[in-house]
């Protein structure tokens, strides 16, 4: 959706809500965005994981709203969990915005890192269409024997239920867990979520590493 496609939506629901015709709707969110555009900028540490755009469109206020509100509520230094129930709880956000929002405010602020999560943990991904045979690769992510050659030189452990959608594969360095899915015959997307890595430094290294390795299974396949 383009930004005036947003727009759009956002004076028609203002109109549903409101009772206004178009152009006064229009005018109103004109108005307020100039208002936000005016406002002293705040520094952000750190880019959230969803635009701005998208969020005001979603919950009806910006990024610099949001951390404004989140900044000014006295338990703001609880941590993640207390902050996201909180938006649920006072502000009417459902439970994924109510994260959304936590996790993108504590990027601003600079209280959590790219690619960290509330736990203090890293996490690296990566993905990308590969040819291959998706039931085949993932017998081979799934024994033993044929992982190790999957994984030269990396010691692993499966870690999840064979019959699991994603195989999750433990590493002397955090959990990988693998999507697969197939495109058309002979192409699988592979989509790999490599957690609980202790540092920030660790999420460069390791997406680097399954960047090779989804690059080496497409070679071998082809």
């Amino acid at each position: 959706m383009t930004k005036q496609e947003s727009f759009k939506r956002r004076v028609r629901e203002r109109m549903s809500k409101t009772g206004e015709r178009y152009s006064a709707a229009r005018r109103v969110l004109l108005e307020q965005a100039e208002a936000r555009a005016a406002r002293p900028g705040r520094t952000w540490i750190s880019q959230p994981e969803v635009v701005d755009d998208r969020v005001l469109d979603a919950t009806g206020r910006g990024w610099n709203d949001w951390c404004e509100i989140i900044d000014s509520w006295e338990g703001s230094d609880g941590g993640h969990t207390p902050v996201a129930a909180w938006l649920q709880s006072a502000q009417g956000l459902d439970g994924w915005w109510a994260q959304q929002v936590t996790g993108g405010w504590e990027r601003i602020t600079g209280r959590r890192l790219p690619g960290e999560m509330p736990d203090g943990t890293f996490t690296a991904n990566k993905s990308k269409t590969v040819s291959g045979d998706a039931d085949m690769v993932r017998k081979m992510l799934l024994d033993d024997d044929l992982r190790a050659d999957l994984f030269p030189g990396k010691s692993t452990e499966l870690r999840s239920n064979p019959t699991a959608k994603a195989i999750r594969i433990g590493f002397a360095q955090g959990v990988a867990s693998l999507s697969l899915t197939e495109k058309k015959p002979g192409r699988v997307a592979i989509t790999v979520q490599h957690s609980k890595l202790p540092t920030s430094d660790d999420i460069d290294e390791w997406k680097f590493y399954w960047d090779e390795w989804l690059s080496a299974i497409d070679d071998s396949s082809s």
